[in-house]
Parts: C-alpha cells; structure tokens; sequence
C-alpha cells in the first residue's frame, strides 16, 4: 500500500475553477425533454435565464483538514420554462441546501433541487420551483474555430451578472483535468473565472454552445463542456439517470515532486449516493478505485474509467487515505463499507498540522471594500486611512493586528483603495520594493490581470530572516472606478496556497 503522511497531502495545492463517460439505469421516454422550437431568449435576455446558485452543506477544500459550511458560488442556466436548470457537478453536489438567485435578482431566492450530477462530466442539472420562466435554447449548426461567443455569469461570487466577448479558438477536444475527462471541449477566449462555473457559452444569436467549466487566467485559457456532450448528458439527468457518478465532489490531486501519486480529494459527498453509502467523508483522499491507482497524472482519467468500466451502481473495490486521523480505509462502493486498514500507525509519524479553520467574509466600517479570510483572523480594523494627502477606504485583518504591523511573525492582510489616480501604480510598488526588499530574500514583480482588476505585483520570499513571504498588489479595477492596493503576509505554507488563493479570490471596493 502506497504510503502517505498529512504534510504531502494538504501541502498539495491543486488549485482549480472547474472540470468527463457511460451511464447507468434507464427511464424510457416519460420524463421531462429539452423544449422545442422558439420561446427560448436572445443575446439581450441572456441574463434573465441565466442564475447563480450558492450550496450550503459540509465542505472541506484541499489544503485544510476543517470542514466549512459553505461551498461558494457559480453559475448556471435555465433550459425549459419549467424550470430545469443546468450547473456544474462542483458547484452544487453535496448541498444540504442550495439558494438560487434568477438574473442577478439578489432579493428574491428561488427553491431548487437537484435532480442529478455527474463528477465526471462536471455536469448537473438541478429544478427551480416556478412556472414560464425565460430559458436558453442550444446552438444549431457547426461549432467552427473564430465562432463568436460570449461567456456569461456571475464571476467571484458576486451577484452582477457580467458577460464576456471571445472566439472560439478550438472547436472540439478532449481534456484530462483535475476536475473531469471529457471528449469534447471548447477552448475559447471569453474571459471567465471562479464563480463562472457552470454558466453559458453562447453565441451572437443567445444560444448555448457550450457549458463553461474551466479556465486559466495567467495563460488566459478557457474551456466549455461541449453542447455536444452536454445535451444527451443533461437529457438523462432531467429523467433522474445518473451517469457516471459515485456522488462525490472531486479533484484529483497534482502529483509530488518525485511524481509519486497522491489520489482524488473529496470536497463534499451526495446524501445517500454510493460514496455516502460506502462511508466516504468530506476530507478524504480516494487513491485506489477498482484496484487502480488515481490521479497518477493529477487528472480524473483513471477513476473516470474504473466508473465507466464498472457502472455507477457497480461493486467496486476503494482504498481511502483519511488525513484527519492520519489513517487508510477499504470498503467498497455499493458494497461493504469501509473499515480501517494498517494497524494503529498506518502511515509516517508527521508534524501537526494547523488547520485553517472556516473562512469569513469581512467588510471595512463603510462596507465599500470586502475580502475572505480565515475566522481566526479575527482582529479587523475597517477604519479609513490618511497618507499623502488621500483618504483610503481601508481594510486590515490578522489574528493579532499589532504583531502583524509589527513583525514577520503574524499572517495579515490590508486593503487600501481610492478614486484618487494622482499615484500611479508602480510608484506604490516601487515604495515597497525599496523598502521592504532589504528585509527580505528575492523579489519577483510582474503583471497582474484577473479580469476585474489589473496592474502590477510584488511577491518576496524570506523576509525578516524568517519563511515569512509578503505580496504587494497595486492595480486598477476594470471599470476604472477606483485604484487599490493590496498586501498580504504570509507566515505558513497554507498561509500562502489556500488563504492567499481566497484573498485573490475575494478582495474587491466599491465606490
């Protein structure tokens, strides 16, 4: 048995915004069917049947071992007047509850439930109470190269809808990710990030040729779930079919640097699904399915093809590493349950871990600037600030704000920002450049672009000769409303994979 310790696997950051093959159980042709024919919405109403869906349940993302109580938001789309609605496997499964908000409406929650998923597609269909509602209708034709589309949702969890403008720069292919193993998929270059997932890739006529599931902001790649392997998927899924699903939110992990596998992390598990049955908890890592090894290349291919080969409603042999008791189970999916394996000490004695704890979203004292953080970080200071003849709105938060003004020993982060464009950006940077680089090992500057703000970083290592690493970000928001400018230090290694990615995630004013 491969062995593993707490300190590889919640070191291992795989980090990610979204997400694969066969079927199981058939209902004949009595359930409910795509509509046909006009009624659905064009380019102008794409927003109206367009929603964003936030899931409330137990989730315990990679790099922590606590679990929180809410999964974040994404996006989805209305396909019948009835109310089907189609999302993302990862934005929905494991709910104990889940609201949903119709055309950027934050006033009015509507009821949903979720009548089917599939972690290997990273497709789910989900039914919204309410009757005549504005829907979508699929793209007719070929889906060429240089086909204009537009992306559409609620990017970073926040409730304006926004819609950007692409090609299509590869029609049809298949990709092995961390979050599904899918054989068609849209590259394209319509800008979306988290919160986009599960949202509409439409073209210039409101019709969707794709389900938007993934992308990469540094090389500004972006990929739909192809409306090819969408549309018999979803079909299935209005009927009740499970289709390739264990019922688990899952991400496998990157491999170690010696290229040693680690497995398939689970986020949140289905009530009542085999993984549920099976005795598979929020936290876990699956490593063997069907006596294959997972996740060998950080995708979910192998364990998509165990499912695949197997049925979802078949006996399938599991091993489990659980990183909370440092402890490996085996069982079975629809069979045996799991019961623990290896003795009292299965794996390497490790250091403790730090668990993160839940995440909080904090605003400043006039509730113009907000950003995610760990609870601990309870000292909040939301206080305007002075310097150089400008006022700040101003944000600072740390489990001990004089300790982090004070040394490199305390995690923090502060947020200043301003309508006042008089300092320009790299004269921020510069200022801490200069002086902070003296305390500090290495710098590395470069440009910063996450589609709602953009400008210039400051990353330095080793500072204050201690493992303390400190990120100064200056940048504008794409509105050009205001100028902001964000620092974050960062003490341990989760410090700086998961809460700086929830910072980045997060940080955002309003004026």
């Amino acid at each position: 048995m491969t062995k593993l310790d707490r300190r590889r696997v919640i070191g291992a950051s795989a980090f990610a915004l979204a997400l694969p093959l066969t079927l199981a159980g058939c209902l004949g042709q009595q359930g409910p069917q795509l509509p046909e024919g006009d009624g659905s919405v064009d380019l102008d109403g794409v927003q109206s049947a367009t929603i964003q869906l936030e899931a409330r349940g137990t989730f315990v993302e990679p790099g922590t071992l606590d679990p929180i109580a809410t999964g974040g938001r994404g996006s989805g789309f209305i396909i019948s007047p009835d109310g089907y609605a189609v999302t993302n496997n990862h934005v929905v499964v494991g709910a104990g509850t889940l609201d949903v908000w119709i055309g950027g409406d934050t006033k009015t929650t509507v009821g949903a439930e979720i009548i089917s998923a599939s972690e290997c597609l990273d497709l789910a269909v989900v039914k919204l109470d309410g009757t005549d509602l504005p829907f979508m209708g699929w793209y007719e034709g070929d889906i060429k190269t240089t086909l204009d589309v537009y992306a559409a949702g609620f990017p970073l969890g926040d409730p304006n809808f926004t819609m950007t403008k692409g090609i299509v720069s590869k029609s049809d292919v298949p990709m092995e990710t961390g979050w599904a193993s899918l054989d068609h998929v849209i590259e394209h270059d319509a800008r979306i990030r988290g919160g986009n997932s599960g949202g509409p890739l439409v073209a210039a006529n409101g019709r969707v040729v794709g389900v938007n599931y993934a992308g990469n902001d540094e090389l500004d790649y972006n990929f739909a779930i192809h409306r090819d392997q969408a549309i018999p998927t979803i079909e299935k899924m209005m009927n009740g079919e499970t289709v390739l699903s264990l019922g688990v939110n899952a991400q496998a992990l990157p491999p170690t640097e010696d290229g040693s596998p680690l497995g398939v992390w689970v986020s949140s598990v289905q009530a009542g699904s085999p993984a549920d049955q099976a005795g598979i908890l929020p936290g876990d890592l699956i490593t063997q399915l069907g006596g294959t090894q997972l996740a060998q290349s950080g995708t979910l291919e192998e364990y998509c093809k165990v499912v695949g080969t197997h049925g979802s409603d078949g006996v399938i042999d599991v091993t489990v590493y659980r990183p909370g008791n440092d402890s490996f189970y085996e069982g079975q999916m629809n069979g045996d349950e799991l019961e623990k394996v290896g003795g009292e000490d299965p794996v390497d004695p490790v250091d403790p871990v730090d668990p993160i704890g839940q995440f909080v979203e904090i605003t400043n004292d006039a509730g113009t600037v907000r950003v995610t953080v760990p609870d601990t970080w309870s000292q909040v200071n939301g206080a305007p600030v002075e310097g150089n003849g400008i006022v700040y709105q101003a944000l600072t938060a740390s489990p001990d704000l004089a300790s982090y003004q004070g040394s490199w020993s305390t995690p923090g982060v502060s947020i200043s920002a301003t309508q006042d464009g008089s300092i320009g950006i790299q004269q921020y940077l510069d200022g801490f450049v200069n002086g902070i680089s003296p305390e500090c090992g290495d710098v590395e500057t470069g440009e910063y672009d996450d589609g709602l703000y953009a400008g210039q970083y400051a990353y330095f290592t080793g500072c204050g000769g201690t493992e303390t690493d400190f990120l100064a970000l200056a940048a504008d928001h794409a509105d050009g409303s205001h100028r902001l400018l964000l620092t974050v230090q960062m003490v341990s290694e989760q410090d700086k994979s998961v809460v700086l990615e929830q910072i980045l995630g997060s940080f955002e004013a309003k004026f």
